[in-house]
């Protein structure tokens, strides 16, 4: 059954409830040649899928009949955030789209000394629209029904400036010089994870003592170095499947 997003609240609206679909989901419904008595489940990202059946087709218009919600439990026993110096080019997409399927909670875009791409101002919220839009077609592919948050842009120092105490929450810096391996923080107590992450030439020394600061313990993930688009996947997908 496909799975569509619709960016507005389906709670109050109740079994039976008939609805227009958004111009984004009727899209989908047309590409995927559906035709009324097709079913496809909606989400909004609370965490339930609602069957839905296709009612009436138009042009550019769909309208369906909501079944009976259905909770779908598919998010990590521990939220983890990603914050990461945003890498070059086009592979910020593909950070977004592969934490959001090992089931990240939320994404933090970051600007560090050695970035190479900076974002402000309308640009900065354009991609992170274009983001979240990559996030929500990795979890209709995906089968979850909770869209990871994507956090506005800001500067590595801005953003540790504004962290609040870190009761109940592990923080992790990723570096490639720390000396403990993050197999050693496996039984480390918290109800979250903080992972900050550099950019292709890695955190000048003093943003790392910045973030220690902060209460961030170093970490390495082995003995090879690995890529910025690399390192925070791979720490995402050994909570995951160690969840």
């Amino acid at each position: 059954m496909p799975r569509l997003y619709v960016e507005a609240p389906l709670a109050g609206l109740g079994e039976g409830a008939e609805l227009e679909l958004p111009p984004g989901a009727a899209r989908h419904v047309q590409v995927l040649r559906l035709q009324p008595g097709g079913v496809a489940a909606l989400f909004d990202g609370s965490g339930f899928d609602w069957p839905a059946e296709i009612l009436a087709m138009g042009r550019s218009s769909v309208r369906v009949r909501l079944g009976v919600p259905r909770r779908v439990e598919r998010e990590l026993a521990h939220a983890v955030t990603l914050a990461l110096a945003m890498p070059a080019n086009d592979r910020m997409d593909g950070i977004v789209e592969k934490a959001t399927e090992l089931g990240v909670a939320a994404i933090q875009p970051l600007m560090s000394e050695r970035s190479v791409l900076r974002l402000s101002g309308d640009r900065a919220e354009k991609k992170r629209a274009h983001w979240h839009g990559v996030a929500v077609a990795a979890c209709e592919q995906s089968g979850r029904s909770v869209v990871p948050a994507i956090e506005p842009v800001r500067s590595l120092a801005e953003w540790l400036g504004a962290l609040g105490d870190s009761v109940g929450t592990r923080r992790w810096l990723l570096s490639p010089v720390a000396a403990e391996p993050i197999a050693q923080r496996a039984a480390e107590p918290g109800a979250s994870t903080l992972v900050l992450s550099g950019p292709e030439g890695g955190l000048s020394a003093a943003e790392e003592d910045a973030a220690r600061a902060r209460g961030f313990v170093a970490l390495q993930l082995g003995p090879r170095i690995l890529r910025a688009d690399t390192a925070p996947l791979a720490v995402l997908g050994w909570l995951a499947l160690s969840a």
